[in-house]
């Protein structure tokens, strides 16, 4: 093992393709995606599968995130994906898919809530692609009042929220969360800090900042890939720390998002960078970072 601490992955997915429908992996054209050519991705990805990526690492747990399945059918991830937890003894939590501003949210919510391994809901909001002055309430986005009122019911059924949005939404991300505070806020992917020039990553630290005066948002330090790149700790140390540093040792956890970020590196190469760029902590506190917080924050027993 190139790491005796167990490791507790926030963030990964399985799929198992053509068999169940993910529409981005199984139709044609391909969608536009951040890393750029996905092909790789469009094959199954199982729990075997998993283990044989993160066989390097003792990965004692970890949580599924949905995985764009078909959004007429959110529910049919969530029991596919405890089949497989039964077959496999893995995932130990799940984030399930829920279209907050439907009509049927708080059915769906409350489907969802039925399930043991659910712990909360993904849907990204709708947005701007590139960073814009102010706020909109686009459809589906976060100030949308539709979806308010279907975020507004996750406290009802214990639910957390991850959001998955880039970072220059995050001051409205700060908004909903002062307006509907017991709700847990998730931030997939360290806030998709895609632009790595000077401006860029100051704009990014600022949108940071902000979101972190939420006191209930949590933040996972995922997804720091580069579209034809290969994952280098010299692209990502100063993202890391900055992440560390804005919010804080108790709300950050890593996590691998595999298989996706497979296209930018394998999984020991992302976690073995992790671990490198906190080499300077104390072990008690990279505990925290790799197992403790995310046990806490997804409600997973040790």
């Amino acid at each position: 093992m190139i790491e005796s601490m167990p490791v507790v992955d926030a963030h990964h997915h399985f799929w198992d393709i053509p068999g169940n429908y993910h529409p981005w992996l199984c139709d044609d054209p391909m969608i536009p995606f951040r890393y750029g050519d996905y092909t790789a991705l469009r094959k199954p990805f199982m729990p075997r599968d998993y283990e044989s990526a993160s066989r390097k690492f003792t990965v004692v747990k970890s949580v599924t995130v949905e995985a764009e399945w078909n959004p007429q059918d959110p529910l049919g991830e969530t029991r596919w994906i405890h089949r497989v937890a039964d077959e496999y003894g893995r995932p130990h939590a799940h984030v399930a898919q829920a279209w907050l501003d439907s009509r049927n949210a708080e059915e769906i919510l409350a489907g969802q809530a039925e399930f043991p391994l659910v712990r909360g809901i993904r849907h990204k909001p709708a947005g701007s692609e590139r960073p814009l002055p102010g706020t909109t309430a686009e459809p589906g986005g976060l100030s949308d009042p539709a979806f308010q009122r279907g975020y507004s019911l996750l406290a009802r059924y214990g639910l957390s929220f991850d959001l998955q949005t880039p970072w220059w939404h995050l001051p409205e991300a700060l908004k909903l969360g002062e307006k509907f505070p017991e709700t847990l806020i998730i931030l997939n992917h360290t806030g998709l800090p895609s632009d790595r020039s000077p401006e860029g990553l100051s704009a990014w630290r600022s949108a940071m900042k902000t979101f972190a005066q939420f006191p209930n948002a949590m933040v996972k330090i995922s997804g720091l890939g580069l579209p034809g790149k290969p994952w280098l700790l010299e692209d990502n140390r100063g993202i890391i720390l900055d992440t560390l540093e804005i919010f804080g040792l108790e709300r950050c956890m890593f996590a691998s998002n595999f298989p996706v970020d497979s296209l930018v590196g394998d999984f020991d190469t992302i976690f073995s960078g992790f671990l490198e760029a906190v080499r300077d902590l104390d072990p008690w506190e990279k505990r925290k970072l790799f197992v403790e917080n995310a046990l806490r924050i997804y409600r997973i027993d040790a």
